[in-house]
């Protein structure tokens, strides 16, 4: 998959699976469940133990495309492209790793916040603009930078979850993630993964309508 097919997918499906947690197994079983309730564009953070083995083990499967998040430089972004991450995510603007994802051809979404961040994250060739923290206003903040910047692909994490997911996307985010309103702490602590699989129908039902 090419950075234009992650672009396209990414249009299509509207969302990514984030998942952050301190147990590899853990993270398998819970991606697993999101997976199963519908999710074809998943993340796993580097915050993970083990998170390369996670993404070279789910990258060999034909369903899904799988990228590594909370990259931070230029070691961590090589070392997750040798694993088999399609995507990049930062939490912020790294022009080095965006550099990186681009000469490996695959594709980079760093942490933007103000129109100035977004901006120069753009320029600098990222596939999308990661929208971190949420920001006061929320899907208002969207709209309101895409006014003079229609050319932005802005892609909401924080503050995003299937209550109002439908609302971002209306505003004019091209895609959003979902991290603990999909992974939620009771439903990772408690082993409950029918939960996740049925929040994750939740989730991608509200951005597509």
């Amino acid at each position: 998959m090419n950075i234009d097919q992650f672009l396209h997918q990414l249009g299509q499906e509207k969302a990514i699976a984030i998942l952050r947690t301190h147990n590899q197994e853990t993270a398998a079983l819970a991606m697993e469940a999101a997976i199963r309730g519908g999710f074809k564009i998943i993340e796993f953070t580097l915050t993970i133990p083990g998170a390369c083995e996670l993404i070279k083990d789910f990258s060999t499967r034909g369903d899904v495309t799988v990228g590594a998040g909370t990259v931070l430089d230029t070691e961590e972004a090589e070392r997750s492209i040798e694993a088999g991450a399609r995507f990049l995510v930062s939490p912020v603007v790294d022009e080095s790793v965006i550099r990186i994802a681009s000469e490996r051809g695959v594709a980079s979404i760093p942490g933007t916040y103000t129109a100035s961040e977004m901006l120069q994250a753009h320029k600098a060739g990222a596939t999308v603009c990661k929208l971190f923290p949420c920001p006061y206003g929320g899907p208002a903040y969207v709209q309101a930078v895409l006014g003079p910047l229609p050319f932005l692909k802005i892609v909401p994490t924080d503050g995003v979850d299937h209550r109002n997911a439908d609302a971002w996307i209306a505003a004019g985010a091209y895609a959003v993630g979902f991290v603990n309103s999909l992974f939620e702490p009771g439903f990772i602590a408690g082993s409950n993964w029918e939960a996740i699989e049925h929040r994750a129908v939740d989730c991608l039902q509200a951005v597509k309508h």
